[in-house]
């Protein structure tokens, strides 16, 4: 018996004692690589679509039935359609310039910063550790402690912009549901509203909010209504991964219809007006 150890001092539990000394980089037999993989192609996927069309500069406002996908609000560069510009056109239209560059920086963050999210790309594409029993994917490990891992500490604040946005986005489906010819509904005002649904219940079952919630209370029986609504957002908060993943088909799937229909690839399908 050797008291070599096979594991990289670096990886080694400080003050701990060697492990024991196997070749195998893993025994686990099951496919524990395939749902790193999944997160890989699914993130990449999501991201390479939203990247293309939020450069594209087009195809975002129905001026029919005042459909205007979340990629696109609030509008704020000179280029922007004036109906679809709800809060001004102040921003400069050069190209790199996102036509909603007041949202989705603070959007991308607070998902970057989320602490599902976070799991989702430490695991898949920096494999730190890909699977449980798997050992990391590089030399050291520390944490959170180091720019710009530092900044994800900021992930409170990310909260506060995104619940900004979503009464923004909520604006905005309120708005679709009045067309140039008075009330109307038709299949994009659900998908509209389907994603604002949606957005608000990953919005509100963030970590952040169930602690601004029911944190630092010593006795819920004294605060009756912080409790409910405590006990509301946790049971969210269970579902968080879900709603995380619901929410990007959600985003993609209301961008490409309000898209389809304002490039006139089909029609919106009416039901009033």
């Amino acid at each position: 018996m050797t008291s070599t150890s096979a594991t990289p001092p670096t990886l080694r539990p400080r003050g701990g004692r060697a492990r024991a000394a196997i070749a195998a980089k893993t025994l686990r037999t099951d496919r524990w690589w395939l749902a790193p993989l999944i997160t890989v192609i699914g993130l990449g996927a999501w991201i390479a679509y939203a990247t293309v069309r939020v450069f594209m500069h087009k195809w975002y406002w129905v001026e029919d039935f005042h459909y205007l996908t979340p990629f696109y609000s609030p509008c704020v560069t000179d280029r922007c359609i004036e109906e679809a510009s709800h809060f001004g056109r102040f921003l400069p239209g050069w190209w790199i310039i996102p036509d909603a560059a007041l949202t989705l920086p603070f959007l991308l963050l607070f998902r970057l910063t989320c602490y599902y999210y976070r799991k989702a790309y430490y695991r898949s594409f920096w494999l730190s550790p890909p699977a449980c029993a798997v050992p990391d994917g590089h030399q050291s490990y520390s944490g959170e402690t180091r720019f710009p891992l530092l900044g994800q500490n900021l992930h409170r604040y990310f909260f506060y912009a995104a619940a900004i946005i979503s009464l923004i986005n909520t604006w905005d489906a309120i708005l679709a549901f009045h067309s140039p010819k008075g009330f109307g509904f038709g299949l994009g005002n659900i998908i509209l509203l389907g994603n604002v649904v949606m957005l608000w219940a990953y919005t509100i079952s963030c970590h952040s909010c169930r602690h601004i919630i029911g944190g630092r209370l010593k006795h819920f029986s004294k605060h009756p209504v912080r409790y409910r609504a405590w006990t509301f957002v946790s049971a969210l908060n269970v579902r968080h991964m879900q709603l995380a993943w619901i929410t990007l088909g959600t985003l993609a799937l209301t961008d490409f219809y309000v898209m389809a229909v304002a490039a006139g690839w089909f029609n919106d399908l009416r039901f009033i007006n």
